[in-house]
């Protein structure tokens, strides 16, 4: 058989080089292929002939004039005398439109999607930007406009959900716009239904909500509540809701929130506008001055719908004690415009627009400042009184305003010239010791008003005062009434007081927003002072209405005083106390029964106790004179008890308490002490015989 040409492959030949072809992918994978597997795909050729060169199937591998293999570069299309890139082209196809022989057909193509729009989905996008730009500007009129421009009225349910919900993520300046651009699109952009069936929406996704939102409950009870206020919900809307939604759900949680906690609270009207900051738009000033020139207005054309319209318009239903009293000064002033002001007072009495407690209060105000007024109008006073009595006769001013407090009060109608003195003084004084902080100077001019059955009145007017200024005052006035209760106040006076506060709580609220919280601190500090005891707690709350806010801030109280640490916390609400750890002061208190142990004197040791101006924690006192006379086995401690306890300087409920405290510990004390339990009995009995401790 002759032998193959050179150049020409034997079958088997061709064999190999189809397997290198199709293996040379995989291994140009591995820059660091092993020997064997080069080897392995070398063309081998018959024994005495030379091997071709095509037969080097393996890339960045080349022979050299010496035979050896040789690595090429492996970034190129392979080296000198090698095959190069598989599927090589000789260059890139570019497909020039100019040619005379273009095929459009040759050009790639892509396949383009084209989303099927849902137009709800457009339109919750869109409003999501119009809300987003309202929260920034403020500008309700644009807000409405381009809602009307979308021009899909039947999706706007779904606005006022995505308003709201997005309102609730927010701060309370978002929710009070919520609720402003609600009223403003009320029946002009959006029907009544619409409304419903928004808030409906909101109620089924409660629990959704609730997932991202903490308290979804409290914040959409108050939209609802608000809405009802705003009248662009019926109250029927929360029966007929819970109805329709499953008893489990969080939307019946909202619904019942709304209608207990907000719908059924006395003046809930005033209280849910004023939840969120009250009005967005105007300050007090410039809504003073919009009262004045409606008010002038009308007296002008006598309109009184029109009026009526203009107050409602204002926004401010929690501010209307001001129209009443702008409007009865206008009267006063001006004799001619009386019947008219009347008139339009006793319209916005029936028709609901100035509630009975805006109006009552409106008068108050008018009433308290007639001694300025009179500088300017000589007959003020018998002018507001048959003014009072025309309203009172009308029925739109409650007959309580001419004697709030009934028969068989304390304390005689406002109007008593000796009561409305002594408020003048009061003032003046409180105003005073604020600026010098001087306690005894302070108690010497109460003396010299001698009318000690008006101190529950001073106590009501020193915290109201005090509410309304800085943390400063708010630690003075608790200060003060520690001090006033060892000199002048009895703790009668104190609960009288405290009661007198928390029947105004309401009243109170629609000028200091945070009048509840403040008034709960006064209370758990006045007992933390043991100014009260925790029983004068359950008295007071007996006196007030039930599911009233005073009641409620009772609640309150107590709760900050069960707290763990109350004590030291509550004594430092306002940045008072003496600043000291707790231990520094544990430090002090052993200090000073140390040296009275050791030959002290009984009136010095009960200096250092009331220097160290922590009455909340005076049985450590108690507890640690206690111990120390069972490990020294002095009965001097108990001397010092009770001169304590005569001064007034420990209470009983801080005996009470240092006595728990160590009977508590009696195990603990045993190790040290065998006979300590016998040792707390004698001294519980002498404790006992002398009246320290509360009986059991």
């Amino acid at each position: 058989m002759a032998a193959p040409l050179e150049g020409f492959l034997t079958d088997e030949q061709r064999e190999v080089l189809k397997t290198a072809t199709q293996s040379t992918e995989i291994l140009s994978s591995s820059p660091k292929s092993p020997s064997w597997l080069m080897a392995e795909h070398q063309i081998r050729a018959p024994a005495g002939e030379r091997a071709p060169n095509v037969g080097i199937a393996v890339r960045h591998v080349r022979r050299s004039h010496s035979g050896k293999f040789v690595k090429v570069k492996k970034d190129g299309g392979g080296g000198k005398g090698t095959w190069g890139k598989l599927l090589d082209t000789d260059g890139d196809v570019h497909i020039d439109r100019n040619d005379p022989n273009y095929d459009s057909g040759e050009e790639p193509y892509q396949l383009v999607g084209s989303a099927i729009s849902d137009p709800l989905d457009e339109y919750k996008r869109k409003v999501a930007s119009i809300i987003d730009e309202y929260f920034t500007t403020g500008d309700v009129d644009l807000a409405a406009s381009e809602l009307r421009e979308l021009r899909s009225s039947e999706y706007h349910p779904y606005f006022i959900k995505r308003l709201v919900s997005m309102a609730m993520d927010r701060h309370d300046k978002e929710k009070e716009m919520a609720s402003v651009l609600l009223s403003a699109l009320y029946s002009d952009v959006i029907s009544s239904t619409q409304i419903k069936q928004g808030f409906f929406m909101l109620l089924e996704s409660a629990d959704d909500l609730a997932v991202d939102i903490l308290d979804t409950v409290e914040i959409l009870a108050l939209f609802i509540a608000r809405a009802v206020v705003d009248d662009i919900l019926p109250p029927a809307f929360v029966t007929r809701a819970k109805k329709s939604l499953p008893e489990s759900s969080k939307g019946v949680q909202v619904l019942q929130t709304a209608e207990k906690s907000y719908l059924s609270a006395p003046h809930h009207a005033e209280l849910v506008e004023r939840r969120w900051g009250g009005t967005i738009h105007i300050t007090v000033d410039e809504v003073k001055k919009r009262i004045s020139d409606l008010l002038r207005e009308y007296a002008e054309s006598g309109d009184t719908s029109e009026a009526c319209r203009c107050i409602r318009q204002l926004g401010v239903a929690f501010f209307h004690h001001e129209v009443v009293k702008r409007a009865l000064v206008l009267a006063m002033e001006n004799r001619a415009s009386e019947p008219l002001i009347l008139k339009l007072l006793k319209e916005a009495s029936e028709v609901g627009l100035i509630s009975s407690s805006q109006m009552v209060k409106g008068f108050s105000r008018l009433r308290e400042s007639l001694d300025d007024l009179a500088l300017d109008i000589p007959s003020a006073k018998s002018l507001f009184e048959s003014l009072v009595q025309l309203a009172v006769t009308d029925n739109w001013l409650d007959s309580s305003f001419v004697n709030p407090h009934g028969d068989g009060s304390v304390i005689e109608a406002e109007d008593d010239a000796k009561l409305r003195r002594y408020k003048e003084e009061i003032v003046s004084v409180i105003h005073e010791y604020f600026l010098s902080d001087d306690i005894p100077e302070l108690i010497r001019s109460l003396e010299d008003l001698r009318l000690p059955e008006y101190n529950p009145v001073f106590l009501k007017k020193l915290i109201t005062l005090a509410m309304d200024r800085k943390n400063r005052e708010k630690e003075m006035a608790s200060v003060l009434l520690s001090a006033l209760h060892i000199e002048i106040f009895s703790t009668q006076d104190i609960v009288d007081g405290f009661t007198l506060l928390l029947e105004s709580a309401e009243d109170t609220a629609l000028d200091i927003l945070d009048a509840s919280n403040e008034l709960a601190l006064f209370l758990a500090r006045a007992v933390i002072d043991d100014v009260l005891a925790p029983l004068n707690l359950e008295e007071i709350g007996s006196r007030l209405a039930p599911n009233c806010n005073g009641s409620e801030t009772v609640h309150v109280a107590q709760s900050l005083i069960g707290a763990r640490h109350a004590g030291e916390r509550l004594l430092r609400c306002w940045g008072g106390g003496t600043g000291w750890a707790v231990e520094d002061a544990k430090d002090k208190i052993v200090k000073l029964l140390e040296e009275y142990e050791t030959g002290g004197v009984v009136g010095e040791a009960c200096q250092c106790i009331r220097d160290l101006g922590m009455p909340f924690f005076n049985h450590e006192v108690v507890k640690k004179a206690l111990v120390m006379a069972m490990e020294k086995k002095n009965e001097r401690m108990l001397d010092l008890l009770q001169e304590c306890y005569s001064e007034g300087l420990i209470t009983t409920n801080q005996m009470t308490k240092g006595f728990g405290r160590v009977k508590d510990g009696l195990d603990d004390l045993a190790l040290d002490i065998p006979d300590a339990e016998e040792k707390f009995k004698v001294y519980y009995e002498h404790a006992m015989v002398r009246g320290w401790l509360v009986p059991a």
